[in-house]
């Protein structure tokens, strides 16, 4: 993994865990997604179009397909995992979601894409999943009370060891522009969502004066963390940026402990520095 790759995965970490800190103080569903997914699209339409014209950006039946299959994949992701974060703590959920995600997207990447990490890189990607769960608290995320909290938290990371292997094919083997797939894949979004909302004029009147301040941090941050991603994936084997990006488990953690009042400080610190040592293994590998 090259130092830009590098870079622009540790910037997106920053901005991921940033925006699903807000995401769990909002609550989340269908109307708060399709908020934020609309308002995305239009603030990056200015953007969108602007490269669309001046790189002269054609787009095949595959190509459209992928993007048009890229929205489905990320309205299951975002209401999934905001259905966890309605069911238990943002330092389970989290952890479990974008720790078992690159694991399966590691996996994935050998099996369908040909990928071969280095042992190196795989020893990171192995450490960063162990990490994971000594961060989570081991056995105890199994307890009767944390079951549905843990189903949900892993279904999230289905999602996205789906919506990772699915958009690294299509910006590195369709050559997608990063930029142009996340705007289209916003505005593909907001119109599967909005036959569940068009009806619902007063519930997305009272959430977006509630939730304005959140809504309006996800529509900059969750999208430009995502088209930083997709630009190292140009460039750069999923295998490795798939795992580089958990180290937001470390940046979620600080937010929850420090913004949340949440315990077990000193087990996360370990489990946190067990995944900064996985990062630097992928960087080296």
């Amino acid at each position: 993994m090259t130092l830009l790759a590098l870079s622009l995965v540790l910037t997106s970490a920053f901005l991921h865990a940033l925006w699903n800190y807000f995401a769990k103080r909002a609550g989340g569903g269908v109307v708060f997604t399709w908020l934020f997914a609309a308002l995305t699209a239009l603030i990056y339409a200015p953007v969108g179009l602007f490269y669309w014209y001046r790189q002269e950006v054609s787009l095949d039946p595959l190509s459209l397909l992928f993007i048009v299959g890229s929205a489905a994949i990320h309205v299951v992701y975002f209401l999934t995992l905001q259905r966890g974060y309605r069911s238990g703590d943002l330092s389970l959920v989290y952890p479990l979601a974008r720790g078992s995600g690159p694991m399966l997207a590691t996996v994935g990447a050998i099996a369908l894409l040909g990928e071969r990490p280095s042992a190196l890189a795989l020893s990171g990607t192995l450490l960063i999943v162990v990490s994971v769960f000594v961060l989570t608290g081991g056995q105890q995320m199994f307890r009767a009370g944390q079951r549905q909290t843990v189903l949900y938290g892993l279904a999230t990371g289905v999602c996205i060891a789906t919506y990772t292997l699915w958009d690294g094919y299509a910006v590195s083997r369709l050559s997608v522009p990063p930029l142009i797939l996340m705007w289209l894949s916003e505005c593909f979004r907001a119109l599967i969502l909005a036959p569940s909302v068009v009806r619902n004029s007063e519930k997305v009147k009272l959430e977006w004066q509630t939730h304005k301040t959140e809504v309006l941090i996800i529509a900059v941050f969750s999208p430009l963390a995502y088209i930083l991603v997709l630009t190292a994936l140009t460039f750069t084997p999923v295998s490795y940026v798939a795992p580089a990006r958990e180290i937001s488990i470390l940046i979620g953690a600080v937010l929850g402990a420090r913004l949340l009042a949440e315990k077990d400080a000193q087990r996360r610190l370990i489990a946190a520095s067990g995944m900064v040592v996985g990062v630097i293994f992928l960087a080296l590998g």
